[in-house]
């Protein structure tokens, strides 16, 4: 399947996680079935009824929410893309729809906050992406996810006959095409909740047709059972980066929705390791960021979006639009590469002098400090060949480095006469 082009030269991206439960400083959906999204830890929310779960759609009313605001944070952040939940497991509809009244058009609020997002991304020059979960455990026809449910079965939970599922398909169709309609061009879609049916049940065939019929240029997320343009790792880094496009999805504390206990925050430092490590390792790196129940940001998190966004300011272009560097170069860090320009990045700190192997040595015009044209000192050592006349002569370089500076990581480019191979 090809790939929109935008999509391997992104980079980075936001995951937005919202609904009306942001009220309760709970996870999103989890609760409602009693499982914790963090391995081995238990939290108070895992004691919430599904009565309690749903009752807050009733109150929802996020008076200080400003969509401009998070397009603003998107940008700022360097990211070039957003996803936004408009549908997550627990059936909860973030935008209009005529097919459900559990949803933010019948809460206090009423107005479409899908839309609202959407168009302020677009005016901020920030791509669009949509989540939607194929399961929903509040639809009368899935069927709906009870007290008497518990303890959470993962695939073997309840089915619904096969009339009702018929019936279920026919309301995610119909939901998908107002999404894909009804909402401008939409450039990213992420499927999930595919785990608890078979790919014979989802028929996602059916859905990718439905899909690219109305939006014949959007990428379509792994979740999507076959039928998917990229996969997605969470929480954690491939040891072998896949074959294929990919995306690892990371969320900056330890979940995706608002939680008043979550401060545990990565520092911005961190963040920009991940980045650096999947972008040269091929991916795109999907940030979450959590929004509480009034419609503001987590401090912790905006100021850490902001700090990444400003090393991008300064840096991004060892990670926009680049390719992995190759196996041939051996440095102790990520590399990418464009055109005549090899990125080194110093993820290991501290360093006074930077060491690279197989490097095209006779075609090395300049290496300098990303952000600074300061030009920075270096030798070769090199094992000349008497039958080397007709090939490209490689060494190793050593690096004088003066120190690191105040960047969140610091970058050596290192530019050669002809382009980089």
């Amino acid at each position: 399947m090809t790939i929109a082009p935008w999509f391997p030269e992104a980079g980075l991206g936001l995951f937005v996680h919202w609904d009306h439960t942001s009220q309760q400083g709970i996870e999103i959906s989890w609760p409602l079935v009693d499982k914790s999204i963090i391995p081995g830890r238990t939290h108070a929310e895992a004691q919430v009824t599904a009565e309690q779960y749903h009752s807050t759609a009733a109150t929802f009313n996020p008076t200080r929410w400003d969509a401009s605001e998070l397009a603003r944070l998107a940008r700022t952040s360097g990211a070039r893309y957003l996803i936004f939940t408009a549908r997550h497991h627990a059936g909860y509809s973030m935008y209009h729809t005529k097919y459900d009244d559990y949803s933010i058009e019948h809460s206090p609020y009423r107005k479409d906050i899908t839309r609202e997002v959407f168009d302020a991304l677009r005016a901020e020059g920030v791509r669009v992406g949509l989540y939607y979960s194929l399961s929903d455990w509040h639809h009368p026809d899935y069927p709906p996810f009870t007290d008497a449910d518990r303890p959470y079965a993962h695939d073997k939970n309840r089915r619904s006959s096969p009339e009702a599922w018929d019936r279920y398909l026919g309301h995610v169709k119909a939901q998908l095409t107002e999404l894909l309609t009804d909402y401008g061009q939409i450039d990213l879609i992420w499927f999930d909740g595919e785990w608890e049916r078979s790919e014979a049940e989802w028929r996602p065939g059916e859905i990718r047709d439905l899909v690219k019929s109305l939006q014949p240029d959007v990428v379509i997320n792994d979740r999507l059972l076959g039928q998917g343009d990229y996969v997605t790792p969470e929480q954690s880094m491939p040891v072998t980066p896949p074959d294929q496009p990919w995306e690892m999805c990371l969320s900056i504390g330890e979940s995706w929705a608002w939680r008043p206990d979550d401060t545990d925050f990565k520092p911005a430092r961190q963040l920009a390791e991940y980045l650096i490590e999947t972008v040269g390792r091929g991916g795109n790196l999907l940030l979450g960021l959590a929004i509480k129940g009034d419609g503001t940001f987590p401090s912790g998190e905006v100021s850490r979006l902001k700090a990444l966004g400003s090393w991008l300011a300064s840096h991004g272009e060892s990670i926009y639009g680049v390719t992995p560097g190759t196996s041939a170069i051996e440095f102790h860090g990520p590399i990418t590469t464009r055109a005549n320009r090899i990125y080194l990045h110093l993820v290991l700190v501290p360093v006074d002098r930077v060491t690279v192997r197989g490097l095209p040595v006779s075609r090395i015009a300049d290496i300098r400090l990303l952000g600074s044209e300061e030009s920075l000192p270096f030798t070769i050592n090199l094992e000349v060949h008497e039958d080397e006349t007709d090939t490209e002569v490689t060494g190793e370089v050593i690096i004088s480095f003066p120190g690191s500076t105040d960047a969140l990581v610091d970058v050596i480019a290192i530019d050669l006469r002809d382009p980089a191979r």
